[in-house]
């Protein structure tokens, strides 16, 4: 069990937590970040590195991550009759009605965070034992990107927004890539849809008490100029109703849920497309298991260094994993910085120059609104369930509300989020010290869209009352990462690295910087679903 004995006492949360959890209830509508990055697990005193046992293994397909990349890589390949290993750094995180898997914010604890002894949500001062929490901030010049751990990836903690960019949004983000709309639209995102179970709020469940900031935001959205829209959602609303009826303990109607939703009912990965998976019996998830280095062998096979941890971090076994194809869909930040060690450490020859660039935050901004005119009730439902789009916007953009879990008493607080198009702008270099690479982010490559969303925060504020504090303004952050080895450049249309047969990127890596106005995941699992259809067709029983 996690150990928080050491975390300092909730109680007292001042103004800077209450912007904190603001900024708190807006992380999982972001969530994003689907898959396992790469940080470093330790050892203990007592298992000195030399006596940790290695082992081989051999292994026709690996996929690295179990994101919306992931998920849906591992059922597509098991679907072709391909016996699939699949390494997941994080732990499984099961979950039912009432249960406790996952902390709260107001007690938060050592389950929140990957691997660190002390929080990663902004404004909440804690300590405590590190453990393979769900959530990692990889600091970077400029910007910090939060990465999911879990089996499941990001879609663990996530809100659930599932949004499909429209045609020129999507050009406009991916303009290489642009010809395959009409395939991603005509079946591929409806494939993705219908996997996750999506919906919008039901009319019933939003004139419930939680959900007052919901409406209160979308009856202000048409003065500053938004077109109001009900957000596509991956949850079972029979659940959310049984909050409200008392049925189960509050999780959903309290926004409770950027670690994860303890009462279930929410159609992450780990219960869709990776459940379907492993039920074909050719798919084994692998939990606790950190890919290190990924390298090409003198015979053209692909070899994959991994620490099989326990959730202190602590390294049980090295193994050496040798296999005929390599899926990469650890996430943006993981990805590419196994990619950018390979090259520079020589571990994989002539992999494309492109590798490490045209890494985007998807213009993500978190505000927090305070002390609007209208009732925000007592408490703030979610999954984050409204949102205004700006039609008129020179570039694409989009705000939502997302309801915060701490209300402090005597202040009216929200979170509104925005986020577009930006300029693929960030790199990754290698860092030979820390074994790592590091992420560089110019202001410059958001910052016009960034007065845009400001204006739209303003006019929000101008239309309902109060004010809105940018509260990364002094420490930007996304929980939006793509890119790092984009289409195009690095990898083909299919995600296929270019000029390395049986190695794919199928993850936001090879997506340049954002998408369409979205956040990422149904676009990742999309192209995913669109790239698996074509290297079933062409690679399996070829290439690997």
């Amino acid at each position: 069990m996690p150990d928080s004995a050491s975390a300092r006492s909730a109680t007292g949360i001042g103004r800077r937590q209450l912007l904190g959890a603001a900024l708190f209830g807006a992380t999982a509508v972001t969530g994003s970040v689907a898959g396992a990055t790469t940080a470093r697990a330790t050892t203990s005193a007592s298992t000195p590195l030399s006596s940790v046992r290695v082992t081989e293994q051999r292994a026709r397909a690996v996929v690295v991550g179990t994101g919306f990349g992931g998920g849906v890589t591992a059922l597509r390949l098991a679907q072709a009759g391909v016996s699939t290993l699949v390494l997941e750094r994080g732990r499984r995180w099961p979950t039912g009605p009432n249960a406790t898997t996952f902390c709260r914010f107001a007690t938060m604890d050592n389950r929140s965070a990957w691997l660190t002894d002390h929080s990663v949500i902004p404004g909440v001062d804690k300590t405590w034992t590190p453990y393979t929490g769900v959530l990692e901030a990889v600091a970077g010049n400029g910007m910090t990107a939060m990465c999911g751990a879990a089996v499941g990836g990001g879609s663990i903690m996530y809100h659930g927004m599932t949004l499909q960019p429209a045609k020129e949004d999507f050009a406009a983000s991916l303009p290489v890539a642009a010809g395959l709309y009409d395939d991603l639209d005509r079946w591929a995102y409806p494939t993705v849809a219908r996997a996750l179970g999506i919906s919008t709020i039901p009319y019933d469940v939003l004139a419930g008490d939680p959900y007052a900031s919901s409406r209160l935001f979308e009856s202000t959205a048409p003065d500053a100029g938004l077109t109001p829209f009900h957000v596509p959602l991956p949850i079972d609303w029979s659940y959310v109703r049984g909050e409200l009826y008392g049925q189960y303990e509050a999780t959903y109607t309290t926004s409770d849920i950027a670690f994860g939703v303890n009462n279930g009912g929410k159609h992450s990965i780990d219960v869709t497309y990776l459940a379907q998976a492993e039920s074909t019996g050719l798919v084994e998830v692998a939990p606790l298991h950190v890919v290190r280095d990924i390298a090409l062998d003198a015979n053209q096979r692909w070899v994959l260094f991994v620490d099989r941890i326990d959730t202190g971090g602590t390294v049980q076994e090295a193994k050496r994993i040798v296999a005929d194809s390599v899926f990469l869909n650890a996430g943006s930040p993981g990805t590419t910085r196994l990619l950018v060690k390979s090259r520079a450490k020589g571990l994989v020859p002539d992999l494309p120059d492109a590798i490490g660039t045209q890494w985007g935050n998807n213009g993500d901004r978190i505000y927090a609104w305070i002390g609007m005119d209208g009732d925000i009730g007592t408490r703030q439902g979610g999954p984050a369930c409204v949102g205004g789009r700006a039609q008129d916007s020179p570039i694409p953009l989009t705000i939502v509300h997302a309801g915060s879990p701490i209300q402090q008493p005597g202040v009216k607080a929200m979170s509104v989020i925005g986020f577009g198009v930006v300029e693929a702008a960030g790199s990754w270099t290698y860092d030979a010290d820390k074994d790592d690479a590091v992420l560089t982010w110019p202001s410059s490559g958001d910052a016009a869209l960034q007065q845009l969303v400001a204006a739209r925060m303003q006019a929000l504020a101008q239309a309902g009352g109060g004010m809105m504090i940018d509260t990364n303004a002094a420490a930007p952050s996304t929980w939006h990462a793509l890119g790092g080895v984009p289409m195009g450049d690095a990898v083909d249309l299919q995600g296929r690295v270019l000029g390395h047969r049986g190695l794919y990127v199928l993850d936001g890596a090879r997506i340049p910087g954002s998408t369409g106005a979205c956040n990422p995941s149904m676009t990742i699992a999309a192209l995913a679903e669109h790239s698996m259809a074509a290297i079933v067709r062409q690679d399996v029983g070829r290439v690997f």
